[in-house]
């Protein structure tokens, strides 16, 4: 197997399991991965985002994103907000039960974060780092 082989095989592998894992350790939330990747992004986010700007950001289909929505709404975690510029586009803002969701996905993924990662050199995590990001770039140019 070529080292190229190998950088993509391990990188996929790799986000997968990092996924599952923190999936497992977030289980008792009662929202599926999907669901807590969605509200993770609006959390993240300097403004309520669009329901398409968080299709794009977790790479679904906009039909996708309109079904999660739609749960995380009826869950009581998100809310659509109508555009004051254009009335066809929804933001989407997390209600008071949404934050609590997403200050205990943010504080499990760190705690995750910090167990995987500990001990694993500082200069090899930043090494690392700017090659992921150098690939991504690349990708981002390709498409």
């Amino acid at each position: 197997m070529t080292p190229e082989e190998r950088f993509s095989r391990a990188l996929h592998s790799t986000a997968r399991q990092w996924r599952v894992a923190l999936d497992a350790r977030l289980k008792d939330l009662g929202v599926s991965q999907a669901g807590w990747m969605t509200i993770a992004m609006v959390a993240k986010a300097d403004k309520p985002p669009s329901q398409g700007e968080l299709a794009t950001q977790l790479s679904v289909e906009p039909a996708t994103m309109v079904a999660m929505i739609d749960r995380l709404v009826k869950g009581g975690l998100v809310e659509r907000v109508a555009c004051t510029t254009d009335r066809r586009i929804k933001h989407i803002r997390l209600t008071q039960a949404g934050v609590a969701i997403s200050e205990e996905v943010r504080s499990t993924a760190e705690a995750f974060r910090v167990d995987i990662l500990r001990g694993i050199e500082a200069s090899k995590l930043d090494e690392f780092v700017e090659l992921l990001e150098q690939i991504q770039k690349r990708i981002e140019t390709s498409l």
